[in-house]
């Protein structure tokens, strides 16, 4: 398909707009042709996964287009980094590493981009609005501006991302386009008891049983409460993310573009469909725990990064419950949200009862845990999936008050009631 290049995509592609402009218009218009794509669309915001070091080749891309005078054209937020440059001391790598993922994310800051270091800017301040074109990267900040927002955004990787902010221009292909947004697998809740409706536990592990039965298709899920919360559809997303290549669901009655069942499918049949029950579920649970419950080592939450709203239910859990000085208790999160913690003066007391705060980045993607292996208690499906791949540990799933009554025992507690 031969792609079709405005006056302006073609003089960034001549150079008459810098070096930077022409690189990243380059590898955009090659990445168009890979996707099939016959044009170029305007985009007006960008969310960059590049800035997380996982090698010498990506710092030295980043310092590339810096030398090439780069600025990225539209708001363009950054995804965490390897470093919690607020706090350093919480890396545990070696000092080149950490000299070379330090580099990376400064390299972005000098484009102009946004320093907020987060998987979740969608609660950082700026949301994109219904139907607005982005070119956001990282998995669950895709799936949570596509399915919850309704903005539209492709799935973007490392690279890409950051040559779509410096041109404001992505390929007009995939989720971008409203015929291709439409559901194609239909998961319908049956007997699901309202009090697991209603807890977080239970998003995580709907989340990956949908991303397990989709791969790449687009879930339709019918049967959420009314009442569920942003945070719930996040952990949703993310899990679905990680399980399966999910880049948009439908929630009926609830996501902007599923008013109806109909409406979700855009009037065409599903493919297939699931009917969700409480054992199917059960099943689900287990499997993303890798080991029996037992002692626990460590305690990880905020995958994607906490909220205010998860703060606040996670404080007086903690202060009722203070962990066991010999589990670690590590909350990820952004720096938006560090600040208002410390103006609540919930910093000093989640602090003084033995959490530690990270801000920038999290455990899965850097060394921050300060043991080497054991196990790993989390509400996160996405930390459940990655910990045992990425650093080695061994992995426990619970909800919320599960994690923070293990941590005090020093062993895994459990609400017997929790999923009869």
């Amino acid at each position: 398909m031969t792609l079709t290049l405005s006056p302006n995509d073609t003089a960034m592609l001549n150079g008459e707009q810098g070096a930077a402009a022409q690189m990243a218009m380059r590898i955009l218009t090659t990445m168009a042709g890979v996707y099939g794509a016959s044009e170029l669309l305007d985009i007006t915001a960008a969310h960059i996964d590049g800035c997380l070091y996982h090698g010498y080749s990506g710092l030295e891309f980043a310092e590339k287009l810096v030398a090439g005078g780069a600025q990225v054209v539209v708001p363009t937020s950054l995804n965490v980094g390897a470093m919690d440059l607020i706090h350093p001391e919480h890396f545990q790598g070696t000092a080149q590493v950490a000299e070379y993922a330090t580099r990376t994310m400064k390299a972005y800051e000098v484009m102009g981009c946004q320093p907020i270091y987060t998987c979740a800017p969608y609660q950082t301040g700026y949301r994109p609005k219904f139907g607005e074109q982005i070119a956001w990267a990282e998995s669950n900040a895709i799936v949570f501006a596509n399915s919850v927002l309704g903005a539209r955004t492709h799935r973007y990787g490392d690279f890409i991302d950051i040559c779509a902010a410096i041109t404001g221009r992505a390929p007009a292909v995939g989720l971008h386009l409203t015929e291709n947004r439409h559901g194609q697998i239909l998961f319908r809740l049956e007997n699901i008891p309202e009090r697991l409706l209603n807890d977080s536990v239970l998003y995580p592990v709907l989340g990956y049983l949908v991303g397990s039965q989709s791969a790449n298709r687009i879930p339709v899920i019918d049967g959420l409460p009314e009442t569920v919360t942003e945070d719930q559809l996040k952990a949703l997303g993310a899990a679905a993310a990680s399980s399966g290549a999910v880049a948009l669901f439908h929630a009926v009655g609830i996501t902007p573009e599923a008013p109806t069942l109909e409406d979700a499918f855009q009037h065409q049949p599903p493919e297939e469909t699931i009917t969700v029950t409480l054992d199917m579920l059960r099943q689900m649970r287990d499997k993303l725990a890798t080991v029996p419950d037992g002692a626990v080592n460590v305690i990880a939450l905020g995958s994607p990064h906490f909220s205010m709203t998860e703060f606040a239910d996670l404080l007086p859990l903690i202060e009722a419950y203070p962990p066991n000085p010999s589990v670690e208790f590590i909350v990820c999160t952004n720096r938006i949200v560090q600040v208002n913690l410390q103006k609540r003066g919930w910093l000093e007391r989640l602090q003084s009862a033995g959490v530690q705060i990270v801000v920038d980045t999290c455990v899965v993607v850097t060394p921050i845990v300060r043991a080497r292996n054991g196990i790993l208690m989390t509400n996160s499906g996405k930390f459940a999936h990655y910990a045992p791949g990425n650093i080695g540990f061994q992995v426990v799933y619970g909800s919320l008050e599960e994690c923070v009554r293990s941590a005090s025992q020093g062993r895994v507690w459990r609400d017997t009631d929790l999923w009869e």
